[in-house]
């Protein structure tokens, strides 16, 4: 089971180290702090980074494991592994990136959200914190993961 299944884990752990290293980007760019402003758009610009490693991920799926020759069906199970692996991961991603890489983010979205009149403190409080985020990362994994699973197994399986 786990050798047919060790390209999907591989690239989810991947994926999740890609995660890791574009949080450290974001706040090295002042997206978590003097530019918070701007995090809400920028951070978009990883959509196209989290794409293309399902595009890299199901490509070598389908050379190195299916012979060249994959089916929508089997693309999209490993899409769905991927998933699970980001999904199960995301905790812990969003642990470090809380704790160690931009533990001042919380504070400085709150106080954002609040200023900028977008937010009543308490709301702010209630959604920006580590066990929200982590929920949002794992809901945001599922949903995206199984988007962004169905649309590149289709790009990438064997036309007949």
């Amino acid at each position: 089971m786990m050798k047919s299944i060790k390209i999907e884990i591989k690239w989810g752990i991947l994926f999740v180290l890609v995660g890791l290293i574009w949080m450290v980007f974001e706040k090295a760019m002042g997206w978590h702090d003097v530019h918070i402003d701007k995090h809400e758009t920028y951070t978009l610009f990883m959509a196209p980074i989290a794409i293309s490693i399902y595009v890299f991920a199901l490509l070598d799926k389908k050379r190195n494991f299916f012979g060249g020759k994959m089916s929508y069906k089997q693309g999209f199970i490993a899409g769905l592994i991927i998933t699970l692996v980001v999904f199960l991961l995301s905790p812990l991603s969003q642990y470090i990136t809380s704790t160690y890489i931009t533990p001042d983010y919380f504070n400085n979205a709150i106080d954002y959200s609040v200023s900028s009149g977008k937010m009543e403190r308490q709301a702010a409080e209630d959604y920006f914190n580590l066990q929200s985020y982590m929920m949002q990362s794992m809901i945001g994994a599922a949903i995206m993961g199984l988007i962004t699973a169905a649309i590149v197994a289709f790009f990438v399986r064997t036309k007949s």
